[in-house]
Parts: C-alpha cells; structure tokens; sequence
C-alpha cells in the first residue's frame, strides 16, 4: 500500500483525496477526502486570466491542505489541474504559488488526460457487477468543461468540450454582475444552444447513443441526485451508485429554471458554491441524457481525483 494524496483543482472547486492504494490488489483505503468552492475560474472566460481573489481564495484552501497532507504523511502528491487554468493567460502566477504551498507542481493536463482519470476513477469498482452493462459513457459535467468517455475494460474514445456550469452561468445567465433570479426562457434557450452545439463536437470522437450504462460524475450530478432522493442534507453515501432517471432530471431541471436565489439555497443539500450555477449544470446534464438515449443516470462520487490518486500510487 502506498499513501498517496490527489488533489483536483478545477474551474469552481478544489478537492483533496488522502489514501492508501495498492494498483496490484486494487485495494483503495480513503484517509480523507476534502472540498472547497473557490471559483478559481472566475471570470475567465470573458477575461482570459485568473483573478487575484479567485487565486487567493484558491492558494487559501492548498494551505489547509498541505496541512492535512503533512499530517498523514502521504508519501506522493499529485496536483492536477484542469480547463480554468488551461485557459488562462496568467497561469504561471498560479503554478508558481502552488509550488511555493505544496512543494509540488500542478500538472495542467490536457482534456483526454482529464477524461482518461475521470473513466478510471468512475469505473475501477463497477468490475464484475451484473447490473450494469459495458460499455460505460462517463460524463464529468465540470465548472468550464465537460468529458466524455467510453470505454469498458478501458477507454476507447474522448472528448473534453468547453461546456460547463461556470462557464455556461457566466456567459448566459449574468447580467450587470448579477445572475439572473431566475433566468429568463431565452436565456435557458441559449444555454441548451451552446450545449447542443458541443454535443455535436463530443459526438465527432465519442459514440454518445453507442453506451450501455451512463455514469455522471462531479458536483451538478451528485447535486441532482440529492434533490432526486429527497435528502434534507447532503449524504455521500446514498448518493453514490443512486440513479435519476430523465423524467426526474427534466423536473428537476424545470423546478430549478423556475426558482430565486433564495429558493435554491433553502435545497438542504445545496452546497452554497452551487446554488448560482446548478441550472446550468443541470440544463448540460438533461441535454447529455437526451442525446445519449439514455433513461437513467448512474451517479459516482468517485471520479477524477480517484482517478488521480490511483495513477500516484501506480507512478514509479
């Protein structure tokens, strides 16, 4: 067993992952696991750069992890990072302070790098249950990209687009600074346009109708699965393995399209981070599901940066 820690640093959130894993055995024993909404993505895509409060804030959280990682002893970090800091003109300013923190580089990886971690942390423990046929398409709704992979034993296509529940809320939804409360029909209209446009991009590299079982990963997906399930407060583990059908989606969808500020943070299991991007989110998820021909969504808590910690372990 090797004590690895994985950290994802994406366009809205920053996630830390501490455990032991053994690639030979694929045992996989988790220390700790650790979220924090820092929005590093932040005006990126109108500005093309990273914004000093949103590195601040994102430099803020690597600190409180370094500690958590000094206090387990991992033995290997990996820092991934993904599109905000892929896109971003000022992006050696944010590697340098990572460095300075954790000691250790952030890869910026591209997005079949991303989509390759995503499959494998997803459908490492799907091995040998009967319910669930292969091929898998794995989709990442993220804050600025989504990926889609499929694959069964392994990956067998790719594709990363630039559509994502930031990304998406920033270009659409925002008015004058203000998110819109709640958005206008044809403000939801343009958001469904730019998704069905990647989609069309996605679909040019991945067969999307061709999987068997869809698995949805990251913060829109789990989100929605809370809202599906009812729960007053967000539950990792009836979460994880749930499923939501594409009539609860389209509820769901409409039910949030339709609510205030206000309303969408009284959701119990709404994380205060999400509740000005979850329409989007799930407006890109609803369209996935559609496109894929797929009557329900399989829902992960594992992901990327189990994914991440398991190719630490395996690095030599």
């Amino acid at each position: 067993m090797t004590r690895v820690a994985a950290i994802d640093c994406g366009t809205n959130s920053i996630r830390l992952l501490v455990a032991d894993a053994d690639p030979a055995t694929g045992e996989f024993v988790e220390l700790a696991r650790r979220m924090e909404i820092v929005r590093l993505g932040q005006g990126v895509d109108r500005t093309g750069r990273l914004a000093p409060e949103a590195l601040e804030r994102t430099f803020a959280a690597c600190r409180s992890y370094a500690a958590v990682i000094k206090e387990l002893g991992a033995e290997k970090v990996r820092f991934v990072a993904t599109s905000a800091s892929r896109d971003a003109e000022n992006r050696d300013d944010f590697v340098r302070g990572v460095l300075d923190i954790l000691g250790v580089e952030p890869e910026v990886i591209s997005g079949d790098q991303e989509a390759a971690f995503s499959f494998d942390g997803a459908t490492k423990e799907l091995t040998g249950r009967d319910d669930l046929a292969k091929p898998y398409l794995v989709v990442d709704i993220g804050g600025g990209s989504t990926e889609f992979v499929v694959g069964d034993d392994r990956v067998r296509a790719a594709r990363s687009v630039d559509i994502g529940c930031v990304r998406m809320t920033e270009r659409h939804l925002v008015r004058d600074g203000v998110v819109s409360d709640p958005p206008a029909a044809a403000q939801a209209d343009a958001i469904r346009a730019d998704v069905a446009a990647a989609l069309d991009l996605a679909e040019e590299s991945v067969p999307l109708a061709s999987a068997a079982t869809l698995v949805g990963l990251a913060g829109t997906v789990t989100t929605v699965a809370a809202i599906a399930l009812g729960l007053e407060e967000y539950d990792s583990e009836a979460i994880h393995h749930s499923r939501v059908t594409l009539e609860q989606v389209r509820e769901i969808a409409a039910r949030l399209l339709a609510s205030t500020h206000a309303e969408r943070a009284a959701i119990g299991a709404m994380h205060p981070g999400r509740v000005d991007v979850i329409a989007a989110g799930v407006l890109i998820l609803q369209a996935v599901m559609e496109r894929a021909g797929a009557r329900e969504v399989v829902v992960s808590e594992h992901d990327i940066l189990d994914g991440i910690a398991w190719s630490c372990a395996s690095a030599e």
